[in-house]
């Protein structure tokens, strides 16, 4: 077998590769695609009809974080509150609740900071974006099933991209040019506008697509995100831990919890944090968690700050979620996934190319299955058209 029939051969392994991925997969990335475009600018969308995250501010202290909590399960009682986002002064307090199982259960509770008053209920799992992000997420179909589909089809998605890159690169590199660029006229034919779409839109957008794939694998499959961190170098616990309070347990049935004080206390030192997200302690061991926000907008570099819930003496966590300026490369790395996957990192230029990379990454599995159809109607006539013949 000669070198050029042995490239031959490889190149169609390739391509069967790339096009028997690319059917299996395709309606399901063409949803996962679309739903991730318009996801990119929900904060931005949201943002002209949020008049109810906002109140006249007031020179007086906030209500007790033990007061928002009587209050907000009073509004919600027997869900668990996942946690309380303090903000600026001109901002209502929005208390979270989340529960996994045994089907989510994700509302949001807004109550005016300074009085503690009721403003508003709100199901985040409703509404145009929670259609959308069940979409993106689980194609609308039970979680156990749907999430499980997307997941291994935004796998697979990583192979499609790098077989369509070796597909597409020029056998001679005196071609590289015309490969990249539309070379239409009124005598081309719909099929190889079609083909030029989808190479050129597809190498184009490949290396975006590829960050896009990769850190959504990272969010998808824990052995993924284990293997992304320990590649990069990472040497501490790669999941969130919340460690344990230091002193024991004493019952406060009769004193002010000592979170109450925790909010006040924390608004003077990090005079510059966007906000605070408390969690209460889970039980009598462990600490309390707060969230801080340096960045609107952004996760990457918050600060995660455990507190003993009987002292308020500060712990230490062995986990990746510390302090953002002890984060080493590969922290940072993973602490900035979903920045990334949505385009955050890069402010609103990089949400505009997440935008416009999905989109183009929609319309691959569109032009695929035509010029796959449009190969099989031609064999099929070919065929009749022999049988006529003779």
């Amino acid at each position: 077998m000669t070198d050029k029939t042995e490239k031959k051969n490889r190149r169609k392994t390739i391509l069967k590769i790339h096009r028997i991925l690319g059917l299996i997969t395709g309606a399901v990335l063409f949803i996962v695609s679309v739903t991730g475009c318009l996801w990119v600018f929900k904060e931005e969308i949201e943002s002209f009809y949020d008049d109810y995250k906002y109140v006249i501010p007031q020179e007086q202290d906030f209500v007790s974080s033990s007061e928002v909590k009587r209050i907000a399960e009073s509004i919600i009682p027997d869900r668990a509150i996942h946690g309380v986002i303090y903000g600026k002064p001109n901002e209502a307090i929005e208390v979270v609740f989340y529960e996994a199982e045994p089907e989510v259960f994700y509302h949001s509770v807004f109550l005016n900071p300074y009085t503690g008053k009721f403003i508003k209920s709100l199901d985040n799992n409703s509404g145009f974006f929670g259609f959308i992000l069940k979409g993106h997420i689980g194609l609308w179909l039970p979680e156990a099933i749907g999430s499980r589909i997307v997941s291994y089809s935004v796998l697979l998605f990583l192979i499609i991209l790098m077989t369509g890159v070796l597909l597409w690169w020029p056998k001679k590199m005196k071609n590289l040019k015309a490969r990249l660029r539309f070379k239409w006229n009124d005598k081309t034919r719909w099929k190889r506008k079609n083909f030029d779409l989808h190479t050129i839109i597809g190498f184009y957008v490949s290396s975006f697509g590829l960050i896009l794939a990769f850190t959504g694998c990272v969010m998808a499959f824990n052995w993924f995100y284990f293997i992304a961190y320990k590649a990069t170098g990472g040497d501490k616990a790669p999941q969130f831990i919340v460690p344990n309070s230091a002193s024991p347990y004493t019952d406060i049935s009769d004193k002010v919890p000592a979170y109450d004080k925790l909010i006040p206390i924390l608004y003077k030192t990090y005079k510059t944090a966007k906000s605070f997200e408390l969690h209460y302690p889970e039980n009598d061991t462990t600490s309390i968690l707060v969230e801080v926000s340096n960045s609107d907008g952004l996760y990457y570099n918050m600060d995660y700050l455990f507190f003993d819930q009987n002292t308020l003496q500060e712990i230490e966590t062995t986990s990746i979620y510390g302090k953002y300026k002890d984060a080493k490369f590969a922290d940072k790395v993973i602490r900035m996934n979903y920045d990334i996957h949505i385009g955050a990192i890069g402010g609103i230029a990089g949400k505009v190319i997440a935008f416009l990379v999905s989109f183009l990454c929609a319309s691959l599995p569109v032009s695929g299955v035509l010029l796959w159809y449009g190969r099989k109607y031609k064999r099929i006539r070919t065929n009749k058209l022999s049988l006529i013949s003779s």
